[in-house]
């Protein structure tokens, strides 16, 4: 290697060792404040504490005093936040089965012919309450009637001729062959007599059970048939609601049970009582199919209205309950919130039965304790509290 091209070498080499140390060479500290040494806004007098009315801790001016702040609202050194409390006392508390359901008549009849025949009289009154066996339609039974009375005559004509054959047949005037022959035939007349006055009887339209009797579908003089509607019958004393429960209650639902009912349109509340439960659990909607009976003595439940029925199937005596916003749950548990001397004390409490607005406690409260029931969500342990209403 020429010399020229060494000494070249030897500087480049020196140049990149300078550049390496000016590199790494550590940089001198600024002052708080973003200047060097002293002469930062520290140095002339500023200060590093936020001012008076900025951000403090808890993310609230002055100093964290914003709610859940030590000194916030809510906070134990806060103002005292208005709730409302409840002072526990033991009630009866009922866990119920709500479902729909569909009113039905206790027995429901369609009233049609069995023989076919013109409307001779209608002996019913619209919407009018009829006894078991009355008269409700007559057809006529002229031809009918003309008819037995030659079944009448032929029938006591066989009886005349059997009596002679029976008389003749003792002194072997006659076979036994011509005697059985003139039975049978007073036997045919007797059955056709029957048969007539069977008939006869089918002309009467009756009231099968006593109830309140439809509007009539024909008039006087129609020719009706058995395919022809001529009124409905309807007992609605009392009354079966028919609902549905899930599948999953069949073992807390028997016969004999209460429930309570309302119809669409009205707010009285009756009571009812299961008579019949179904024997299987439909596989399609996986329900079980119960039917009640309710007294209606004043015929305010019609038959065909929509019922909301609720059936209560657990019943405690002695049950502390509370508001459904007076519990709250995280991850240690479910607590409420105690009125201790001004202060909310949280409690663990183990909760039971629920409804849309209440809870069942089952351990952690007493009788005579004190439960906030509103504002809980403002509260945290130790909040100074001032009653608003206590119920």
């Amino acid at each position: 290697m020429s010399k020229p091209t060494g000494r070249i070498s030897v500087i480049l080499i020196a140049l990149v060792a300078v550049g390496l140390l000016v590199f790494l060479k550590p940089k001198k500290a600024e002052a708080p404040g973003g200047a060097p040494g002293a002469k930062g806004p520290t140095a002339a007098g500023a200060s590093a504490v936020p001012a008076a009315g900025g951000p403090g801790p808890g993310g609230a001016p002055n100093g964290g005093k914003g709610p859940g702040g030590p000194g916030g609202p809510g906070g134990p050194g806060g103002p005292a936040v208005p709730v409302t409390a409840r002072v526990l006392q033991a009630e009866r508390l009922e866990n119920s089965i709500s479902s729909s359901g569909n009113v039905l008549a206790n027995e429901e009849v369609e009233i049609r012919s069995e023989v076919q025949g013109k409307i001779s009289r209608i002996s019913f009154k619209e919407g009018s309450r009829v006894r078991k066996g009355e008269l409700l339609v007559k057809i006529d039974d002229s031809e009918l009637q003309a008819r037995a009375l030659q079944a009448q005559s032929r029938r006591k004509l066989a009886e005349d001729n059997e009596y002679r054959m029976k008389m003749q047949l003792k002194i072997e005037a006659v076979s036994q062959k011509d005697y059985d022959q003139a039975l049978n035939e007073l036997n045919l007349a007797k059955a056709e007599s029957q048969l007539l006055r069977a008939q006869l009887d089918k002309t009467e339209l009756r009231a099968p059970f006593g109830g309140v009797v439809g509007l009539k579908q024909v008039s006087d003089g129609a020719f009706v048939s058995s395919a022809t509607l001529i009124t409905t019958l309807q007992e609605i004393d009392p009354v079966k609601v028919d609902f549905t429960v899930p599948g999953k209650y069949a073992g807390l639902v028997k016969a004999g049970q209460a429930v309570n009912f309302t119809i669409q349109g009205a707010d009285t509340r009756y009571q009812g009582k299961v008579y019949a439960v179904d024997p299987r659990i439909d596989p399609e909607t996986r329900t079980l199919r119960l039917r009640a009976m309710c007294p209606n003595p004043a015929g305010r439940i019609l038959p065909g209205a929509f019922a909301t029925v609720e059936m209560p199937f657990q019943t405690v005596e002695a049950a502390l309950v509370v508001p459904s916003q007076a519990v709250s749950a995280d991850a240690r548990g479910t607590k409420v919130f105690l009125f201790k001397g001004g202060k909310a004390e949280p409690r663990p409490v183990q909760a039971g039965m629920r409804t849309d607005s209440t809870v069942q406690i089952t351990g952690g409260l007493a009788v005579g304790d004190t439960v906030i029931t509103s504002g809980v969500v403002q509260i945290r342990p130790g909040s100074a509290v001032t009653l608003s209403r206590v119920d």
